[in-house]
């Protein structure tokens, strides 16, 4: 029998034992290489088709004003199920869906990965709230709830969703927002969205108060451009010197780029759905921030290409008339990393 030299066996052995944990721990896997993906996505109205009484759902109800069928519903999920796929997010957060049950339609949609959803019924008199899924195999959750937002004259909105998390051990604190929008006028909405965004800079506080250089990811549906004052206030903090520049707004290197945005307005590019994140993640570590990984999802598909709104987002409805397409936002992603 043919021995081989100590040195070779013990080489076989070691590769042996690394396979093995690779094979055994979840986490170490293509997941770890090509770190935490996260994005958010505004779905544009996914309602189910029950008319609920305590909600302003009508329109999107069976027999409503939108005259939506089973067939119509069943391709807004299927459309929804594609915008899933082509992300492939390890976290995703979403706003514009009424419940809970149509986020379990959006996992039947979409069967890639098999997403845990954290959701809040909201007060908001449309019935539309935020949420996150996410990955249980790559993402822990610790922690979530949501941060109720009453607005000046007691005016019920959708809640901002907080989760925190832990990814390979590192804390990652997550908040999904959906500002006030402009309906009723922009002058009116500034103070609404003034007062969400000091009402989401006190939660902040805590947090860095506690941890300074604390991993934080905010996301979502600002309603606001990048150098909105509401926004610009938020990521300086300037209602509080505790912290200097605290924040940084992902979407920044964007502004000002031609047929450049997530959001179209009387023919004008937005960015008004953003990612900021705690300068954590890129000076302290070991979680940080891929550097340039800020993407718009923007495929041709995912704009009308012909007719009066070319380059608009090719949106689900118009109106009451249905354009069969996706949403009238498109997705936005970053991807974080362990950086030993």
């Amino acid at each position: 029998m043919k021995k081989f030299p100590k040195y070779y066996v013990m080489a076989i052995l070691s590769f042996q034992i690394v396979l093995l944990i690779l094979v055994s721990n979840p986490l170490l896997n293509a997941q770890d290489k090509k770190g935490l993906k996260v994005s958010f996505w505004n779905v544009e109205n996914l309602f189910d088709l029950d008319n609920d009484p305590d909600k302003n759902d009508d329109e999107f109800s069976t027999g409503g004003r939108k005259n939506v069928t089973t067939e119509i519903y069943n391709l807004k999920l299927k459309n929804c199920g594609e915008v899933l796929q082509d992300l492939n997010a390890d976290i995703l957060g979403i706003c514009e869906v009424e419940n809970r049950f149509m986020l379990e339609e959006l996992n039947r949609a979409y069967t890639d990965r098999d997403y845990s959803i954290v959701h809040y019924d909201s007060p908001d008199n449309r019935g539309i709230d935020c949420a996150l899924l996410y990955d249980a195999k790559v993402f822990k959750l610790l922690e979530s709830k949501p941060v109720e937002n009453i607005l000046p004259g007691n005016l019920p909105t959708r809640d901002i969703v907080y989760v925190k998390g832990s990814f390979h051990d590192q804390l990652l604190h997550i908040f999904v927002n959906h500002w006030p929008s402009n309906y009723g006028g922009r002058e009116k909405a500034i103070p609404k969205r003034a007062a969400t965004s000091n009402l989401l800079e006190n939660v902040l506080l805590d947090i860095l108060d506690a941890d300074p250089d604390a991993n934080i990811v905010l996301i979502g549906d600002f309603n606001e451009e990048p150098t909105d004052s509401n926004i610009i206030e938020l990521i300086d903090m300037k209602n509080d010197n505790r912290y200097a520049n605290p924040f940084v707004n992902l979407m920044d290197p964007l502004v000002g780029k031609e047929k450049v945005g997530t959001y179209v307005y009387r023919g004008k590019d937005n960015l008004i759905d953003q990612i900021i994140i705690s300068s954590g993640l890129i000076n302290a570590g070991p979680l940080k921030i891929i550097p340039r990984s800020l993407t718009i999802l923007d495929l041709p598909k995912y704009r009308q290409q012909k007719g009066k709104y070319a380059h608009y987002p090719f949106r689900f409805w118009a109106g009451n008339r249905l354009l069969g397409g996706y949403s009238d936002h498109l997705a936005i992603s970053c991807t974080l990393f362990i950086d030993r």
